[in-house]
């Protein structure tokens, strides 16, 4: 999949035991090129099973994960994020009261958050499957794209019916946001704001997994 799955790979543990999150991908572009990430799974809808669920030792044959290390995972990958040429300002708060994870960072051109998940698959934090190439742009072409990557439908296939049952409910929202105006896109499931300077993509998971919408995207600027 694309940049949903850093996360969803990184908290898989956590995944598994809500039926119900939903995940907020945004990105902002300054006109120079630099700008701000930030990614939020949020499992509060499941909260209250979870907070039960998280008293047991396993689930579905799984190891329950506690808190501590869950914070611990996450802080490693925030150290690794801050250790990468051209990510700054790194930061990650994690409210299990209500299960709303984030992570956000500045960049001083998108392809460093690229740079950021190679140390994390480098680190053994995130899979092998996971895709890392996620973004490319060109200042002198005007043009931003979200890569295309291959489809992980096999890997969902080889899940447990339990275990796919975690992705049911589950929602992603793409939200990437410019100084400059957007003066074309290659994909239509992207809705342009009326200002012409955001995109948003609103999808089931499950209808990523299955292709039903796309994730690629090329943005062109006037």
């Amino acid at each position: 999949m694309k940049n949903f799955l850093k996360l969803l790979a990184l908290l898989l543990p956590l995944l598994l035991l809500s039926s119900c999150f939903d995940i907020l991908d945004k990105v902002n572009v300054k006109a120079d090129g630099t700008g701000e990430y930030s990614i939020i799974l949020n499992a509060s809808k499941s909260k209250t099973r979870l907070a039960s669920i998280s008293k047991m030792e396993t689930i579905n044959g799984k190891k329950v994960p506690k808190k501590s290390e869950i914070e611990n995972k996450i802080n490693e990958a925030a150290k690794i994020f801050k250790g990468t040429p051209g990510i700054s300002n790194v930061k990650t708060s994690m409210d299990f009261d209500n299960y709303v994870i984030k992570l956000s960072c500045n960049f001083k051109k998108i392809e460093n958050i690229n740079a950021g998940l190679e140390q994390l698959k480098a680190k053994k934090i995130l899979g092998k499957m996971i895709p890392t190439q996620i973004y490319s742009q060109s200042l002198e072409k005007k043009s931003l794209t979200r890569n295309k990557v291959n489809t992980f439908k096999a890997d969902y296939d080889k899940m447990g019916k339990a275990d796919r049952e975690v992705f049911n409910d589950a929602k992603y929202t793409s939200i990437m946001q410019f100084e400059n105006t957007v003066k074309s896109q290659t994909n239509s499931s992207y809705v342009l704001a009326p200002n012409k300077k955001a995109v948003k993509l609103e999808a089931d998971i499950l209808d990523l997994i299955f292709q039903k919408k796309q994730l690629q995207n090329t943005i062109l600027f006037q």
